[in-house]
């Protein structure tokens, strides 16, 4: 089961440093540093530390959305979005050529079925569906879940291409998600 952990801007990065030797020392796959907060510089800082932190782990660093920041520091990847407007993989993996680091891994974050197909014949190496559950925000919910129907058929859609189930997900409803076809799971809280 693939376990990909996502940052959120709201965790001090001594305390959030702690949190990433736990994750690699628990065998999660992939860490997405998503710190929207973070000009260039701190980012790519950020990321130098927390790879130094990760080397000789099987834990793999993503950057959300910032292509140049992972070629520049040697992160594994990218985390993309569906959105029309966001790069390819192809110019991710173009970035990473001039820059003379090896492919990178890229995923993206999609909300239907239709961004799952999309993704999938653009050449994503993952793909995280959701949100599967209710989103909540303050015990208020602020997305319903597409459910785990929705999530089987996003599996289906992807030809191939993993799917991590995504949105609200709790320890007990791994068991489901992956009955569901995702290859695991993503999350923010589901690993605090």
């Amino acid at each position: 089961m693939v376990q990909y952990v996502i940052t959120d801007g709201s965790t001090p990065a001594p305390e959030l440093l702690k949190h990433l030797q736990r994750w690699a020392s628990e065998g999660v796959d992939f860490v997405q540093l998503r710190e929207k907060h973070l000009v260039a510089g701190e980012l790519a800082a950020l990321s130098r530390t927390m790879l130094g932190i990760l080397s000789g782990t099987k834990t793999k660093l993503l950057v959300n959305a910032r292509a140049d920041v992972a070629a520049a520091t040697g992160a594994d990847g990218v985390h993309l979005t569906a959105h029309p407007d966001e790069l390819t993989p192809t110019q991710v993996r173009r970035v990473f050529e001039l820059a003379g680091r090896p492919a990178p891994f890229v995923s993206v974050s999609c909300h239907s079925i239709e961004e799952v197909a999309r993704a999938a014949a653009a050449g994503v190496d993952l793909i995280l569906f959701g949100p599967v559950f209710e989103k909540r925000v303050a015990d208020e919910v602020v997305v319903l879940g597409t459910g785990l129907a929705t999530l089987r058929e996003a599996c289906v859609a992807a030809s191939g291409v993993p799917v991590l189930a995504l949105g609200g997900i709790t320890k007990e409803d791994v068991t489901a998600c992956m009955k569901a076809g995702a290859a695991g799971v993503a999350g923010i809280r589901l690993f605090a």
